[in-house]
């Protein structure tokens, strides 16, 4: 069966000549979930597990979907405390499947997407895994980046400034329709700006549904197509956005059906003391951080929608668009909400 964003007899063909030890014939099948690289399983004969990145179809934003830059960064981090999947081949010919594409081994586990899947988790597991995903946030960012290859990721400094106008960017790209509360956000967060103290990598989407998890642990951090060098406190406060728990208001987006919002996971303070307390961070203007993640997700989202309304994620996608629409404003909503309390 054709799979669409696969030019099968090219990529096998590459594959082969690659990685002699596939044994054919390989079948590929598109892993649900994801609204921006298309990630695809693939399975030999043997059944070994593998998973193909590549952009989406169709045209992309310009800087956006570096499959070299993010094949490069799993690599760099594959003998480091923070897990990620075993890397193993990168494809920079476009002409064998229209895009740059990536190989990778497949890391058995679940990904917890929503609360339906984290309710089926122990209690006990649920306080491990909280305990392992702050742990390696905390891990992340105590990384030196030029001691692993990753030095040349970004610049260090100016983080919030770099980022604001790089998302602008890629909001007027973007944009479809008006959201006022997007530049009204955008103005205060560029007043309010705090001073940046010191630069580590920043994984730049650091939450659940982006972790392959087994057993009351994660086995690997996935999606590192945002990643770059900057401001921890931005990584934190992202995640604490998508942390949400039972006596507190679900955030737009994720949060509406975030795998924490089921119960038994540490809470939003907790995590952060966990933290504050493992890095000696100052964590006390964290709602700056929670509004620029929303304001900055919105961007994003806009860019999803936009991508799903051209058809650029394929033809065959169930995602609700009048959902993604609405959830852009919520967030921008989000951030000012928040922006009136740092």
């Amino acid at each position: 069966m054709l799979v669409e964003g696969i030019d099968e007899n090219n990529v096998v063909a590459w594959l082969e000549k690659e990685i002699p030890e596939l044994s054919l014939p390989l079948s590929f099948s598109l892993i649900a979930g994801g609204h921006s690289n298309l990630t695809f399983h693939c399975e030999d004969s043997s059944a070994n597990g593998y998973v193909l990145r590549r952009p989406p179809l169709g045209q992309v934003l310009e800087s956006a979907h570096d499959m070299g830059r993010e094949y490069k960064i799993i690599r760099s981090l594959k003998d480091t405390r923070v897990p990620v999947p075993a890397s193993i081949a990168l494809c920079t010919d476009k002409s064998i499947n229209g895009a740059d594409f990536y190989f990778m081994k497949f890391v058995e586990g679940e990904v917890l997407n929503d609360s339906v899947s984290a309710s089926l988790l122990r209690e006990k597991e649920k306080q491990s895994i909280s305990k392992d995903v702050a742990k390696i946030l905390c891990d992340l960012h105590a990384l030196e980046p030029d001691e692993i290859g990753l030095g040349d990721l970004g610049r260090k400094e100016d983080y919030l400034a770099r980022q604001i106008k790089r998302w602008v960017r890629q909001w007027e790209a973007s944009k479809t329709h008006e959201i006022p509360e997007m530049e009204e956000s955008c103005q205060i967060l560029t007043e309010k700006m705090p001073q940046q103290m010191g630069a580590t990598i920043v994984h730049g989407d650091f939450r659940l549904g982006n972790m392959i998890v087994s057993e009351g642990n994660v086995r690997a951090v996935l999606d590192w197509e945002l990643c770059t060098l900057g401001d921890p406190l931005a990584d934190l406060g992202y995640v604490l956005n998508n942390w949400v728990t039972l006596d507190e208001v679900p955030e737009p987006g994720e949060g509406d059906q975030s795998p924490t919002a089921v119960g038994g996971f540490f809470s939003r303070q907790k995590f952060l003391d966990f933290y504050a307390q493992e890095t000696g961070r100052d964590v006390s203007n964290i709602d700056y951080y929670r509004a620029f993640s929303h304001w900055r997700l919105a961007a994003i989202g806009q860019g999803v929608y936009r991508r799903y309304l051209v058809g650029a994620m394929g033809k065959e996608r169930d995602v609700d668009l009048e959902k993604q629409k609405n959830s852009v404003a919520r967030r921008a909503s989000s951030a000012l909400e928040l922006l009136s309390r740092s």
